[in-house]
């Protein structure tokens, strides 16, 4: 099959005949042989409903639906880990990620890369969003230690050799912009403006946000961890610092500080630092503590009988469980 297109989906039910007719006219004089894999990822709405009714209205339209809401990261690997093309592609349902722009995606993908990936503009968006974005993603080239370009996201198109790469990584905690930049092979990008959602509100959360950012940021080393060493160290040269400064004050004008002032603010910092350090050496334990226990990613709860035991038998790896 020449190109799977991988769609996960959450409390899509409004959007996705909007999302099929969009697809189907983007892809219908450029790309004869697809296949559309829905992923839904514990919808509570009638999602499920819609992805069965696609499928059974058009043939190229198949869907799985996992047990209960695992999250974009699980929902896109289970897709990859369905998709039977040699080419495959990564977009949302809600019509952010334009389906036309994959006709300039997939002559680049022939041309010989094997990643071409969408990269998200930031022309007129609003300064409270534009400037956090821009920050994290230099803070993320520099912890990671792989290149995120700001604006990339999850809309991409793999070849197979790189599908098959990101199937072989095995962690848990998956920070899917970085696992693909990891592993490496040609990659283009194409530029595109942001789109407003045509139905519906983002499933992205404030909280959601921080704890992807600190995925991203804890996924691939223990940078964090050696910043803790160095702040600490700084602190430590801060607080020799004012010591010195106070008793050169002191005999200089004979006017010691005051106790008091000293030790608290000694110990306010100090006990700021602790828990600072605790807390990233916490992440770094609950990590490994997850990574331990070796859970399945997600659990599939019912899927196209197309997508059925000679996909399972190719693609699934052992550990996973199907209920």
């Amino acid at each position: 099959m020449y190109l799977s297109l991988v769609v996960p989906c959450f409390n899509e039910e409004r959007g996705l005949q909007r999302f099929h007719d969009a697809l189907v006219a983007a892809l219908s004089e450029h790309v004869r042989d697809y296949e559309v894999v829905l992923v839904d990822d514990g919808s509570t709405d009638r999602t499920l409903r819609e992805a069965r009714r696609l499928a059974a209205a058009n043939p190229r339209f198949r869907y799985v639906s996992l047990s209960r809401n695992f999250g974009k990261e699980p929902a896109m690997l289970c897709g990859l880990r369905h998709a039977r093309g040699d080419r495959v592609a990564l977009l949302d349902a809600d019509l952010q990620h334009p389906p036309e722009l994959l006709r300039r995606m997939l002559p680049l993908l022939d041309s010989g890369y094997d990643q071409v990936v969408a990269r998200r503009t930031r022309s007129g968006e609003r300064r409270w969003r534009s400037l956090p974005a821009r920050a994290y993603y230099r803070a993320a080239r520099r912890f990671t230690g792989v290149r995120i370009p700001d604006g990339a996201g999850d809309f991409r198109v793999l070849s197979r050799r790189a599908v098959d790469a990101v199937l072989a990584l095995p962690e848990h905690h998956r920070f899917s912009k970085g696992l693909f930049a990891w592993i490496g092979f040609g990659t283009a990008y194409v530029s595109f403006r942001d789109v407003p959602r045509r139905s519906g509100r983002s499933k992205w959360t404030l909280g959601a946000l921080v704890d992807h950012g600190v995925d991203g940021l804890t996924a691939f080393n223990a940078k964090p961890l050696r910043g803790s060493i160095y702040l600490g160290a700084l602190v430590a040269l801060a607080a020799v610092g004012w010591v010195v400064h106070a008793t050169c004050q002191a005999i200089v004008d004979g006017a010691w500080p005051s106790v008091g002032v000293a030790l608290l603010v000694g110990l306010t910092g100090m006990g700021g630092l602790q828990l600072c350090f605790l807390g990233v050496l916490g992440e770094y334990l609950g990590r490994c503590y997850s990574e331990a226990k070796r859970r399945p990613h997600y659990l599939v709860k019912e899927r196209s009988p197309e997508l059925g035991a000679d996909v399972e038998a190719r693609r699934l790896r052992p550990a996973e469980l199907v209920s």
